[in-house]
């Protein structure tokens, strides 16, 4: 199993970082990608993937932070991209949902970072909500020049999940599936998606799969409840957890080019 998100920068892990990837790879975990989110979490998340075994990292500005966007921003990205840890640009992309950034401000980061991608031949490491048809019409004109893309964090529509897979992404799924209140048009769907595309991931510190039993103390997600995203996924897809797991840890090394 691969953890291919994971805000290993937050506050919520500043107590017992060197626990909680202690835990994942006890639990499991052969391997973990840090994201960056913004420059400083980006630098963090390299420093932090340097530090641990099993660690990756990825340099990006979210589009939550995309009104920080400069061109030492666009620099910071490109001295990242070069160090051993750092196998894809983002998280980047759209969300019109909260807006914390204007739209205009969203759509600059996000191409400008498709454009480090494309030039450094490195996959994109992609976020949207709500904002699915202007993502697909800015994604579009770079997909031909990228190894590989991954939308993190899938919680679209069905609709949603065949455009992106009819043009070549990855889909990562979190712990949302196992929400029987938001998840279940996205547990549905899972058959859908071709094994080789699928993606698994916990968002950590965020959504906590409500229907652990027993119930953590702690609302903190971890890594090392990766294995009951993965088995979940597995039971909904008809599939066997174990060759599940082995699957997607092989789509991590096709996309990422990292060995584990």
């Amino acid at each position: 199993m691969f953890d291919i998100g994971l805000n290993l920068t937050s506050s919520q892990f500043a107590k017992d970082r060197d626990e909680v990837v202690a835990r994942a790879i006890a639990a499991g975990v052969k391997g973990l990608l840090l994201t960056g989110t913004n420059q400083h979490e980006s630098e963090q998340a390299q420093l932090l993937a340097q530090r641990y075994d099993r660690c990756w990292s990825t340099a990006g500005v979210h589009p939550h932070d995309s009104s920080q966007w400069t061109q030492e921003s666009a620099e910071v990205l490109h001295r990242l991209a070069k160090t051993p840890e750092v196998v894809a640009i983002g998280e980047c992309g759209l969300d019109f949902n909260r807006n914390f950034s204007t739209p205009e401000e969203q759509e600059k980061a996000f191409t400008a970072q498709l454009a480090i991608a494309a030039e450094l031949g490195m996959p994109v490491f992609m976020h949207c909500r709500d904002a699915h048809a202007r993502f697909l019409t800015l994604l579009e004109p770079w997909l031909d020049k990228l190894p590989g893309a991954v939308l993190h964090c899938f919680t679209g529509s069905r609709e949603d999940a065949l455009d992106c897979l009819n043009r070549g992404m990855y889909l990562g799924i979190t712990g949302w599936v196992c929400d029987e209140r938001r998840g279940l048009e996205l547990r549905e769907l899972l058959p859908a998606i071709p094994a080789e595309r699928l993606l698994v991931e916990t968002d950590a510190p965020y959504l906590l799969p409500r229907d652990m039993k027993p119930k953590p103390a702690s609302r903190r997600n971890e890594p090392a409840y990766l294995g009951h995203i993965v088995e979940r996924v597995a039971h909904w897809r008809g599939e066997d957890p174990h060759w599940l797991a082995a699957q997607t840890d092989d789509n991590v090394r096709r996309l990422f080019g990292v060995e584990f």
